[in-house]
This record gives C-alpha cells, structure tokens and sequence, in this order.
C-alpha cells in the first residue's frame, strides 16, 4: 500500500498515541479501559501505509509501552530486565507486530473480516505457544490487565484467559478494519459486535448468579519485605512461629481457613517439631483450617522442596502439597485437598497460578476455594510494586475453574475473591505493623466451568484463524484497493 504524506506525522503520532495508551494500559497498575483502545492508532495506521511502515511502528509502540515494567524488572528476583525482562518485552513486541502485519496483509487484500479476527487471533495464539512452552507459564499479558473487570473476566469461564486476549484486541482491530479502503463495514461489524455483546452479555448473566455458602477465610503475612524461608532452627525463627500464632488467636471469630505465605519457615527437617505441634493446637483451639507455606533443606538429597502444609481444623496431622511448577524444587504431581474444610479447598503455590493447571484438575477435582501461599522475589524495599498483577494472575484462574481464591503473598498484596473475580478484600503488605492480615467471608466457587471441562480449546482455534489469514495474505485479490493519496512522500 502506498505511503502518502500524511506519514510523515501519521507514523509518530500512531506510535506515540499506541506506547502511551499501552503504558497506561498494561503492567503494574493498568487503566483497564486503555488496554482496549491501544492498538487502534497503529491498526489504523496500518490500512495507510506500507507493510514494513506498519510493522515497523507496531513494534516500537508496543515496546516503548513496556517502559512501565523495565524499573520493576531492574531489581525483580522473578523477572530481572536482563536478560528475562528484555527477552519477555521484546519478545512481546515482536507477537504484537505479527498480529499488525497480518493485519495489513489482509486488509490491503480486502478480507476486512478476517483481518478484524485474525490479528487477534494471531496475538492468543502465539502467546499460548510461548505459553505452553515457557517453564515460568505466562503473567502480565492483557489478560492479567483485566483484573479489576469481573464482566470481562467471566469469559475465561468458557475461553480461559485466552478469550480474554482476543476480546481485548477485537474492538480495535474491527473498527481499523472498517476505516480501510474497499472494507466490507457491514459485515465486519456485525461479526465483531455480535462477539463483544455476547461475551460482555454472558459475563453479566454469569456475575448475577451466586456462589456456594459463604467461608470467613483470612490471609496474613509478617511486613518484613522478601525474607525467604525463616530458619525454625533460630531464636527468630521459633518467635516468628508464636507470633503467626498470636496473630490467628487475634482473628475475629468464625474464621475457617487461614493463609500464610509460601516459605513462611524453612527447617532442614520434614516435620519440623517446632512448627508442626503449635500450628496443629491452635488449629484445634480455633477450630481453624491452617495453611502454611514451608521451605525442606533436604542437604543430604542435596534438595530444596517447596510446600504447602495444611492443618486441619480439628488438630489432626496436617498433609503436604508439593510446588508443581517450581525450576528449583523437584515438582510435585499430586492433588492435595485440605482436610475436614469448610468447602473443598486446594492447595496451589505462587508459580502454580502461572499455568493452567494444577487449578483446572483441582475444578475437576470438586475443589472451590483454592489457598495459595505465595512470595514475590524482589527486594525488601519494593513492597507490593507486582502484588497487584500477581493477585490477578490468579484471579484469572479463579474464573477459569469457578474457585474462591484465597493468596496470602509475603512481598505483595493479600486478596480474597470469589469464583467470579470479584475482590472480597485486599491488602498491601509492607505497613508500619509488623504484620497485615485480611478476613472477609467468601463465597466458595460455583465450581467446574465450561473451561474445566474443555481446556485450552480458544487458542487452537485462534491458531486456526492465524493459519487461514495467512492462506488469504498471499491470495491475491482482482481489483487490490487503490492507495488513498498516490502522491509521493517528497511531493511539496
């Protein structure tokens, strides 16, 4: 498609109206709205001028959009910016500017409808594949920029989190469609309306049912920034173990499940004595369900394990879940419910909530309220900098799988939410006290949902749709559209 004059502010004003709305629109604290209209200004532009142009400022909005994650990455654990954050960013940007190539491609050939739907497909289906593919799963894509939008949340309760993704970019890619030459409007449209309004419309349907019986669940962790694994063979370790205990006892009544974070303690013995009979007797004193995260130095084995051990509220031997997705611990495999609760609960950690699974075969499994201990790896003077995104992270599988989520996150942000997405409370660690706890009574998922039923289906078909707009981008089209203005860049 030929450049016209225009392109000479068209480009940077694309590019600099796309990386700002993604700026705003993504990352630690997302304007949820922006992420929506991001896209259009370089979609837009892409029905103007050439392939290479259009490519070209799609890659630089979108990276320049990340500059809202690269301080965080600096001095991330997680995630540092080099050379995982830079990977991750780039890596991004380059999804993004297939999907606005594709796009082109269509549009300049006239398949205004498939454009419309192939751009986002191409953007969920190629992060499924890195997805599936990455050890670390998949946080921070707009999805995850969703999390304070329970009707856009709901439909990853049939489409996973991946429905999301192309929800998010259909509107935008639609309506750049239609502004392009010879574009079919009507149709494309219709199509994209219809999508939106019964995804949006389903989502409102499902946030007016309610879940299952209410539990008082609380979450609570020591404000000490990121203090992995507290030695119960220490002084400070064995006060540490009183003081959660002082905390619980202090709990309002009626709670039924606490959370404490993952790696609360560590001890290179697998039933540390010196935690495992004071949590087990103040579980049976309050009539409390107790979730605390435990780090085995098993130095023999030359082993660390990551766990979860639930303590059942009538003061019986707690059982062990172990990490399923972990790159230092050796995985887990098991389902691990927690004894005699309230309403079936599983056990997850941290990382788990980056992959579909564990959380989906916990659904299957009848579970509805998932307890997660969890801990952000960045320094102790950077308190809850990703505690949002993380907590969004799994509000999404929440949804996916209908479960109540209760995370406690020792560097981050405590929350309590039900099956749908919907916040019951939230706190940010890192106060002036020396610890911070939330309670609220929640209630327990609804329970399997079309996603648990059927996986990860979405995505294979966005594949499908990527697929078949690549057959069409190389179809040519009889009468291709002629540019808007064929006068050349240099004309006075």
């Amino acid at each position: 498609m030929a450049s016209t004059p225009n392109a000479r502010w068209q480009v940077p004003a694309a590019l600099l109206s796309s990386a700002v709305l993604f700026y705003f629109g993504t990352g630690l604290a997302p304007i949820a709205v922006l992420t929506w209209l991001a896209p259009f200004p370089v979609l837009l532009l892409a029905t103007r001028v050439g392939g290479w142009t259009a490519a070209g400022t799609a890659f630089g909005a979108f990276l320049l959009g990340t500059a809202n994650m690269w301080a965080y990455q600096a001095h991330s654990g997680d995630e540092p910016l080099w050379p995982f954050g830079a990977a991750i960013d780039v890596g991004m940007s380059l999804v993004f500017t297939f999907a606005v190539w594709l796009f082109w491609a269509l549009a300049r050939r006239r398949r205004t409808l498939l454009a419309s739907l192939a751009a986002p497909a191409a953007w969920t289906s190629l992060l499924y594949l890195i997805a599936i593919s990455n050890p670390m799963g998949m946080m921070g894509s707009l999805a995850n920029d969703q999390g304070d939008a329970p009707l856009v949340l709901q439909t990853a309760s049939w489409a996973g989190m991946w429905g999301i993704e192309f929800l998010v970019l259909l509107p935008a890619s639609a309506v750049a469609a239609m502004c392009a030459p010879g574009a079919s409007r009507l149709r494309t449209g219709v199509v994209a309306a219809v999508l939106v309004t019964l995804s949006l419309g389903g989502g409102a349907l499902r946030l007016s049912a309610s879940g299952g019986p209410s539990v008082r669940m609380a979450a609570t962790t020591q404000n000490a920034g990121y203090h992995w694994g507290p030695e119960l063979g220490t002084a400070r370790g064995r006060a540490l173990v009183q003081d959660y205990l002082d905390q619980i006892s202090a709990m309002p009544d009626g709670v039924q499940l606490v959370v404490l974070p993952e790696a609360a303690f560590s001890a290179e013995e697998e039933w540390p004595t010196a935690l495992v009979e004071p949590m087990r007797r103040t579980a049976k004193a309050r009539g409390t369900a107790i979730v605390v995260g435990f780090e085995y130095y098993d130095r023999p084995g030359k082993h660390n394990y990551d766990y979860a051990l639930a303590f059942p509220a009538d003061g019986a031997a707690p059982v062990r879940y172990l990490k399923h997705h972990d790159l230092v611990s050796p995985p887990g495999r098991d389902l691990v419910f927690v004894p005699g609760a309230p309403a079936p609960t599983g056990l997850v950690i941290c990382g788990d909530t980056t992959f579909t699974a564990p959380s989906r075969d916990y659904a299957a499994a009848g579970s509805r309220i998932l307890a997660i201990p969890a801990e952000l790896a960045v320094p102790p003077d950077s308190n809850d900098e990703g505690g949002w995104q993380h907590t969004r992270n799994a509000l999404l599988r929440g949804v996916e799988s209908g479960q109540s989520i209760a995370l406690s996150d020792a560097n981050g942000t405590l929350m309590l939410s039900d099956g749908y997405g919907r916040i019951q409370a939230e706190a940010r660690t890192g106060g002036p006290t020396p610890f911070t706890s939330v309670v609220a009574d929640v209630p327990a998922g609804p329970g399997p949902t079309f996603h648990t039923r059927f996986g990860n289906w979405f995505p294979w078909l966005s594949l499908a749709i990527t697929v078949a707009g690549l057959v069409f981008a190389r179809l040519r089209t009889p009468n291709p559209p002629a540019p808007a203005n064929p006068k050349p860049l240099n004309h006075p």
